[in-house]
């Protein structure tokens, strides 16, 4: 083999770095995935996703075109990482990590083969594997059954432990510091992407404040104006806000891979009449869905009651989403856990220790009255009788109208 020219290697530069989970709370989340290998005779995991990488080991990649592993088998946890990464998936992960190198296409395969290649049944995750990543798997490996347990993690997932809670609590106190930011930053003739900045700035501070290291990445700001509003997840643009404009304010901290969410309904200086009823009614579903967390609950039930509250008032066709989901490593452009959504054809029943928001949203469309996005949005954990709301930020008309009053008014 010619040593500057290796398929793989182990690349461990540096010390472990600072991670805000315990080794106990680490080795809690493998052994939950090798107690699922037993119960389903698998002999090893190969997961591929952001959100099982990180959640199992702590290392959260930056993929750029190529594949990203982490192996699970009854005995050893190893992440297979890219070698542009230097040694910082092994600074990150919590067990061991195989490097593989750019000078063959193939040295990704050669990896798994190196951790797994004795395993005769596999679980991968059938919703995150491409097609092309499928058919290589079972070219490089064909003795191999690939099974799917995709499902069965992300159900371990969904049970949050006391440091995930106490990392969750921590990403709602700076959603309500980049909430404050972005509030004091609205004004006629500001654009939006100033506001989000405000936003941001202020959340990528206090992270980098907060903990003895971070990586300060994918902390974001969604603020809209006007039209649009009408969307949960429209990009920020240059738009400049204008007096009267209904405003969503949408603020996500990134912390190891968690995610949290403040989102609220704001006017700059000012609510048109015609506004003002359906940010009440929204406000009225919100808190009820607030009153409906608790364990026992039915997703599918909260979401039935709900929809009459809004049917009542003639609004519900107006309703574009689901009215919450679970919270833990996700973001943007990963990961979810699809099994705690607050909808109609979801029959899970909330237990303690999940975490989960509340965030009713209509949209009534350009041309008619009071038209806008109208969205809350708050973060609870479920307890062993109830609910504890962790989001601080106030919502509605009493407290959200922001920005400079106009000349006359």
């Amino acid at each position: 083999m010619d040593l500057d020219l290796q398929a793989t290697m182990r690349w461990h530069n540096g010390e472990k770095g600072w991670n805000p989970f315990s080794d106990a709370e680490m080795d809690r989340r493998q052994a939950g995935i090798r107690a699922l290998l037993a119960a389903r005779n698998i002999d090893a995991a190969l997961f591929t996703s952001y959100h099982n990488i990180c959640y199992l080991s702590g290392f959260l990649y930056c993929s750029f075109g190529r594949r990203y592993g982490l192996v699970i088998d009854h005995e050893r946890t190893t992440v297979i990482a890219a070698g542009i990464d230097g040694g910082q998936p092994w600074r990150r992960s919590h067990g061991d990590v195989l490097t593989y190198t750019d000078w063959n296409r193939d040295n990704w395969f050669t990896a798994v083969g190196e951790l797994a290649g004795t395993a005769r049944r596999i679980g991968i995750e059938f919703d995150h594997v491409t097609l092309d990543t499928m058919t290589r798997l079972k070219s490089a490996f064909p003795q191999v059954e690939f099974v799917d347990i995709a499902g069965d993690a992300m159900r371990l997932r969904t049970i949050k432990s006391a440091e995930e809670q106490a990392l969750i609590r921590e990403g709602t106190r700076i959603c309500d510091i980049g909430g404050a930011a972005v509030a004091g930053a609205v004004e006629a003739g500001v654009a939006e992407h100033e506001v989000a900045l405000a936003g941001t700035r202020a959340m990528v501070r206090e992270i980098a404040a907060s903990f003895p290291f971070a990586e300060l990445m994918d902390t974001w700001t969604w603020f809209q104006s006007g039209i649009n509003t009408d969307g949960a997840h429209n990009p920020v643009t240059n738009r400049k806000v204008e007096s009267g404009d209904i405003l969503s304010l949408n603020c996500f901290p990134m912390i190891f891979g968690y995610y949290t969410a403040l989102e609220r309904t704001l006017f700059c200086d000012h609510v048109p009449d015609a506004n003002l009823k359906p940010w009440e009614i929204n406000c009225e579903v919100h808190r009820r869905g607030l009153e409906l967390i608790r364990p026992g609950a039915r997703c599918r039930d909260i979401a039935a009651e709900l929809n009459e509250i809004y049917r009542a008032h003639d609004l519900l066709r107006y309703r574009s989403f689901g009215y919450g989901h679970s919270f833990g490593v996700l973001s943007h452009y990963y990961g979810r856990e699809a099994s705690v959504e607050l909808r109609e054809d979801v029959d899970t029943v909330l237990e303690p220790g999940m975490v989960v928001s509340m965030e009713p949203m209509i949209m009534i469309p350009e041309g008619l009255p009071g038209a806008g996005g109208y969205r809350e949005h708050d973060i609870l954990i479920v307890t062993g009788d109830g609910a504890e709301n962790i989001t601080g930020f106030p919502f509605g008309p009493d407290h959200n109208v922001v920005g400079k009053v106009s000349a006359g008014r």
